[in-house]
């Protein structure tokens, strides 16, 4: 399994917890984004520069991804398309995007882009709280822990 992160943003936080998995676990993470990023020194971490652009670095992803890798996003299309290959999906707060639920979400995710488009403030997600954190690390360890 490897690890591929959807960097643009993802939230510190968790690249500091997948860090630290990376070393403990001795996996490979990836971070993927169009603008540089820094990274701890490591075999274990790399990072990996696209050129700036609408989906670039999912394409990037989608591109290089394999079955049974691990991809941490809060892009729900980006999500599904791994799902399809075979890959799992964690979003930054600790929820897992499955084959079950993924057609609901892009559902969600489309609806209330339309509402959005329309004019209607919609407000943003909530910031990231200490709960989000630790259900993200536990699933993380779970996740881990089958490999």
């Amino acid at each position: 399994m490897k690890i591929w992160v959807d960097a643009d943003a993802c939230p510190v936080v968790i690249k500091e917890i997948l860090f630290r998995a990376a070393t403990r676990k001795q996996i490979q993470v990836t971070l993927v984004a169009n603008h540089q990023i820094r990274i701890p020194a490591s075999k274990f971490i790399s990072f990996m520069q696209v050129p700036a652009g609408f989906d670039v670095a999912d394409n990037e992803i989608v591109k290089r991804v394999e079955k049974g890798d691990l991809v941490i996003t809060g892009d729900i299309p980006l999500a599904s398309e791994v799902i399809a290959e075979g890959a799992l999906a964690l979003n930054p707060r600790g929820e897992m995007y499955t084959p079950e639920n993924i057609k609901e979400r892009l559902r969600m995710r489309d609806f209330m882009e339309e509402v959005r488009s329309s004019g209607i403030g919609t407000g943003g997600p909530p910031p990231l709280n200490q709960k989000d954190r630790q259900n993200f690390a536990n699933h993380l360890d779970r996740l881990l822990q089958a490999v």
